[in-house]
């Protein structure tokens, strides 16, 4: 039994003792998201998910951690759907009977962001693999978030690219948060390092004082987001009515709608593309 089998099975327990929790609650008509910080931190989900259970009557209950903990989670079938960025990890998710079947949801792309003083010199580049080769010559401070999330799996791609071993520069210019993306972001510029970021998360960041996007609009730089069904063959726990029902909706016109329409400061944060049939 998982977990979340479990603590279903408790809570239900409990209600029939009549103790602990009201019966309305147990009562509630939900799924579970495994998704990322990027889609939490970002505001999106506040705009999404409540237009989602206006027309459904299903609520969403998101669980926002790095993409390698949403998907070890919905390995585990703590989940009814798995939203990430994070494609060949998603891919092989569905490969193992992780998962359904994965849709293309929305893209944005990541950004290269540093402190005014520049030490690497690398603003105004579109050279992403360039720009950290800079970064690691020049040995100017990077914050990473190592936490195997969709982030920091892509850089981790492209320093490999710029054939620079991070590892062995690990706690020295190159400092791991093991953190989200928020918190890497307060780090990084409280030491004035250099941090890729999700575009999303950097426009609804709110403590940037006098940082500014330093390297951007390398088509390496591309973010993409997938939705897939957590196998309800392999978790049977998996409401994969509801599950598809949300999944249909965020690549349907409403969804995808309502991702074109979210915007800060009139930036818009997300793009989307299913390429879903459009009703």
């Amino acid at each position: 039994m998982n977990k979340r089998t479990f603590l279903l099975r408790a809570a239900g327990l409990l209600v029939g003792l009549g103790i602990g929790l009201p019966a309305a609650v147990a009562a509630d008509r939900f799924i579970v998201v495994q998704s990322t910080t990027s889609t939490q931190n970002s505001g999106l989900f506040d705009v999404l998910l409540p237009e989602f259970t206006r027309k459904t009557g299903i609520e969403v209950r998101v669980v926002a951690v790095g993409t390698g903990q949403a998907i070890k989670n919905a390995e585990n079938g703590d989940g009814d759907v798995l939203l990430v960025h994070a494609k060949a990890a998603e891919e092989k998710f569905i490969a193992e009977g992780g998962g359904v079947e994965r849709f293309d949801v929305m893209y944005n792309d990541f950004v290269v962001v540093g402190p005014p003083a520049d030490p690497a010199g690398v603003a105004g580049s579109k050279d992403v693999v360039a720009s950290l080769a800079r970064i690691a010559e020049s040995k100017a401070p990077f914050a990473s978030r190592g936490d195997d999330s969709g982030t920091h799996k892509a850089e981790l791609k492209l320093w490999k690219a710029a054939g620079v071993d991070v590892a062995a520069a690990s706690g020295d210019w190159y400092r791991e948060t093991g953190s989200g993306m928020g918190a890497t972001l307060n780090t990084g510029t409280g030491m004035g390092a250099y941090v890729l970021t999700d575009r999303a998360t950097w426009i609804s960041f709110g403590n940037k004082g006098d940082y500014t996007i330093a390297v951007e609009g390398d088509k390496q730089l591309f973010n993409q987001y997938g939705v897939m069904l957590v196998n309800p063959e392999k978790h049977p726990n998996v409401k994969a009515e509801d599950g598809q029902a949300f999944i249909d909706w965020l690549t349907g016109k409403e969804g995808q709608d309502a991702i074109a329409a979210y915007k800060i400061d009139g930036q818009q944060l997300f793009f989307p593309n299913s390429t879903r049939p459009q009703s």
